[in-house]
């Protein structure tokens, strides 16, 4: 086979290799017959270990995040000993799925899997561990030769990418890797957005709505009329800004003394976001301010409608160079499977984001999953078989000499 520019030879013997597609599939059946919502990703934590362990070989370790996270596991870092000194590569997955993922009764037919209905698939993301236990049998019973591999489960990754931010990059040999946790299978993700989130919180007086509503300030008219002018939606191309959550008031006799709000601001320019961040508070700051100056003046409400406001950092910008390693050796690989993959942003935050900023460069692959945290998720098997041979043409394409230590 011809050189590959910038990657040396493919390997033939991953290029030899027949994805098992029974295994694959009930591999996948028990993995999603395992509950494993957020927070309580153990038991699917101990039967990955386990399986490894006993049919791989591997070195399966976990790490102190628990107390961090709150789950009943830690990141599970597993490495599959190498045979050649070679650059390590990493893969990732995580281990969690979002409610309603308890009891799920797993339907396969016209080589498509879905639930019945009731409950999400948890193809996201447990078609992706799937992919990589059966990626560890294959490189195992075929004796292919690689360098270093590590397999990173993630836990609470659904709940604000709790397991990878809590996690200590040098726990992993490896620098680069790809976290298997997008749709489209032709699609590698090197672009996502930096997030905020922000609470405020509404200040004003109780009283009582039919005797004496003029002694109180309503909290909730406060944040509506500010609502009205906060920037919301899409802001730009590459902005968005939402109020998600509204907590506030006791009863329909009381005028509501607080209301708090949640929201986010996303966006790929970090410029922009801290724009709109500022944009959104001063809007509350101004409202309130307006009201004091305006319907409370006289009133013995002094300082008030009061504005208490919050900002959490989410998630870093994540943006990988065209010109990557992980980008050009997928491009290739793909390549040599007879496909085409394009690069694409996302407008969503994953694991890649946190690991990313901790030093370790990560893109996104894409692995049939769709409709993901509904109860009409679903995902073809034949994606997983194609994204399980993308997987092994990658690690065939890593291995070459440009990738020597």
């Amino acid at each position: 086979m011809p050189l590959v520019p910038g990657l040396g030879q493919i390997r033939k013997d991953t290029m030899r290799l027949k994805i098992n597609r029974d295994r694959l599939a009930d591999t996948f059946r028990q993995l999603v017959s395992i509950d494993s919502p957020s927070r309580e990703e153990g038991a699917v934590a101990d039967w990955i270990k386990r399986t490894l362990k006993e049919e791989v070989g591997a070195e399966v370790t976990e790490d102190q995040s628990r107390g961090q996270t709150g789950s009943e596991s830690g990141n599970i870092i597993v490495r599959i000993p190498e045979t050649e000194k070679l650059v390590p590569l990493f893969f990732n997955a995580h281990l969690d799925t979002v409610e309603p993922g308890r009891g799920i009764k797993i339907i396969f037919k016209d080589e498509i899997f879905q639930s019945d209905g009731t409950t999400v698939l948890g193809a996201d993301d447990k078609a992706a561990i799937a992919i990589l236990i059966e990626t560890a049998r294959l490189l195992k019973e075929h004796k292919v030769s690689h360098g270093p591999i590590e397999f990173l489960f993630t836990v609470c990754e659904e709940i604000g990418l709790l397991g990878a931010k809590s996690l200590d990059p040098d726990l992993l040999e490896a620098k680069a890797g790809y976290a298997l946790d997008s749709s489209d299978p032709e699609v590698l993700i090197n672009q996502a957005p930096c997030a905020i989130r922000f609470n405020v919180r509404v200040v004003g007086k109780a009283a009582h709505a039919g005797l004496h509503p003029e002694l109180g300030i309503n909290a909730i008219q406060v944040a509506a009329r500010a609502l009205a002018e906060v920037p919301l939606g899409r802001i730009d191309e590459y902005t968005t800004a939402n109020v998600g959550l509204i907590h506030g008031g006791k009863a329909t006799n009381i005028v509501p003394e607080e209301v708090e709000l949640e929201g986010e601001v996303r966006s790929h320019n970090p410029e922009k976001l801290q724009e709109v961040q500022d944009q959104i508070l001063e809007t509350f700051h101004r409202i309130a301010l307006d009201f004091e100056q305006g319907e409370n003046q006289g009133r013995e409400n002094p300082g008030l409608p009061l504005i208490k406001t919050e900002i959490i950092d989410d998630y870093p910008l994540m943006l990988v160079s065209e010109e990557h390693p992980l980008i050009t050796t997928a491009v290739k690989a793909a390549m040599g499977l007879g496909r085409k993959l394009r690069l694409d942003m996302t407008g969503g935050g994953s694991d890649a984001n946190i690991f990313n900023a901790k030093g370790l460069a990560t893109v996104v692959m894409g692995i049939g999953m769709q409709n993901v945290h509904t109860t009409s998720e679903h995902i073809s098997l034949d994606d997983m078989v194609a994204t399980a041979e993308l997987v092994l043409e990658i690690i065939g394409a890593w291995g070459m000499p440009d990738h020597k230590r």
